[in-house]
């Protein structure tokens, strides 16, 4: 029987209501599970601070290490009566702690960490994480035990930082691992290299690691449990009445998680395609009933009455611009910018050109360095580089967007009554996407216009 493979993510183990929620889904499959956990909320940001502090404060690794003891001790105390049980989980996680003392004292007295070293740092939320979930579960009569992805095989392509799954090797290691009918608890994030070096799967990477699982052992499905009604028309924060979406297609859920949607690491879908691996998700709010998902993923692709399926935006990108006549005729320019950019690790979203401006979209955080990386170019034509970070990005994802007429004219139109300026629109580099930027301003404007003219009643 195909294994289920199962991803609880941080915000399911803040308190211990949430955490016997988690208890009682595991106990609902009643079958052998491989699960799949994240940091415990905020832990992997704690870690990147103290990183950060670490190559000049030698007492941050003590206050590191004192504040990752102290955030679930009380909940283990509470929730395992089992005296022995819970020495041995607290040992196990103590000896995790005095790894990372040591990294961080390593950090403290030469300033500075490698690459390798951060992404090992950085995968220590998880591994606690899964240390402390297992002891929960044992602690519940369940036969379960922790499966580290350097014990399991999970190799990557030896990129730190944003690493892939390297399949070829992984997967029988992983199949052989994780055969026996037990529950399997893995720390999300991260795989190791050829070398044995942790390589991380990039931030929200946890999601991508449980699928790369799924696809190593042929799992029947992936379900992934969340705090949400699964992927809505719209963020419920943003408009009154979102409409649930109960089936998309692996590019839909790709392009709305890339787009902004919270819901779904966008490279999750990546390993499950062709696999034909379907991604469930869930609510650990909701009923618990764990063959009802809110939303399926799958190969099946449908059309549905509107077209769109789902408006999402996200703040995280900006513009590059260079601007001057003819520079969108020049020969080279363009293979000039993007190779240096490519050598300075800075990727490149997307680029819109014309005759006197090429744009190119950029992730926020990577603007100013991508403005000084072009600005140390010798570009004879370009007579203006800008910068351009005031603005979201608003998209409209669904099957048949760029095969239907009028859909681009109803956004435009719907924008245009709520006196919202496009700064630029792109159609056609996916089939089932057409995004809008707008300053950011509007951003929320934009989103409640597109989907009052799609999904509400006119009035």
């Amino acid at each position: 029987m195909p294994k289920i493979v199962v991803k609880f993510g941080g915000s399911n183990l803040r308190s211990n209501e949430e955490i016997h929620r988690i208890v009682q889904v595991i106990k609902n499959y009643n079958q052998p599970l491989i699960v799949v956990v994240s940091a415990f909320y905020g832990v992997t940001n704690y870690l990147v601070d103290a990183l950060a502090k670490a190559r000049s404060d030698e007492s941050v690794a003590d206050k590191t290490v004192d504040h990752l003891f102290g955030l679930k001790i009380e909940s283990l105390n509470q929730l395992i009566e089992n005296h022995d049980l819970r020495n041995g989980i607290v040992h196990i996680i103590q000896d995790q702690l005095a790894e990372l003392k040591r990294y961080l004292h390593g950090i403290a007295l030469t300033g500075d960490a490698s690459k390798a070293l951060e992404d090992h740092v950085l995968s220590f939320g998880e591994r606690l994480s899964a240390i402390f979930l297992n002891g929960i579960l044992l602690a519940n009569g369940l036969d379960s035990s922790v499966a580290f992805p350097e014990t399991i095989g999970l190799i990557t392509d030896g990129e730190f930082g944003n690493a892939s799954a390297d399949f070829h090797l992984a997967t029988g290691q992983v199949r052989d691992a994780l055969k026996e009918d037990k529950i399997f608890v893995v720390p999300g994030f991260y795989g190791v290299s050829r070398e044995k070096k942790t390589t991380l799967f990039g931030r929200g990477g946890s999601d991508y690691a449980a699928a790369a699982l799924a696809r190593c052992v042929g799992a029947s499905s992936l379900d992934i449990w969340k705090d949400v009604n699964g992927f809505l028309s719209a963020d419920p924060r943003l408009v009154d009445a979102p409409v649930k979406i109960e089936k998309l297609s692996y590019n839909e859920a790709a392009e709305l998680a890339y787009f902004g949607a919270r819901i779904l690491h966008p490279r999750t879908v990546e390993p499950l395609t062709d696999a034909r691996i379907p991604v469930r998700i869930f609510n650990i709010y909701g009923t618990l009933e764990v063959q009802l998902p809110l939303t399926v993923i799958s190969r099946e692709k449908s059309v549905q009455t509107g077209v769109v399926k789902s408006v999402t935006f996200s703040d995280d990108f900006g513009l590059l611009k260079l601007k001057g006549p003819g520079v969108g005729l020049k020969p080279g320019i363009l293979a000039k910018v993007t190779t240096a950019l490519h050598l300075s690790g800075i990727n490149i979203s997307s680029v819109l050109t014309s005759q006197i401006s090429i744009n190119i979209l950029l992730a926020k955080k990577d603007l100013q360095n991508a403005f000084a990386v072009v600005s140390a170019i010798e570009l004879s034509a370009v007579g203006k580089l800008q910068v351009e970070d005031d603005i979201s990005i608003v998209a409209a994802v669904g099957h048949g967007i760029t095969d239907n007429y009028g859909i681009a004219a109803r956004i435009f139109t719907a924008l245009a009554t709520e006196s919202i300026n496009v700064v630029m629109s792109c159609s056609g580099a996916s089939p089932i996407v057409s995004y809008y930027l707008v300053q950011s301003v509007d951003r929320t404007s934009a989103v409640r216009a597109i989907h009052r003219e799609f999904f509400e009643e006119k009035h």
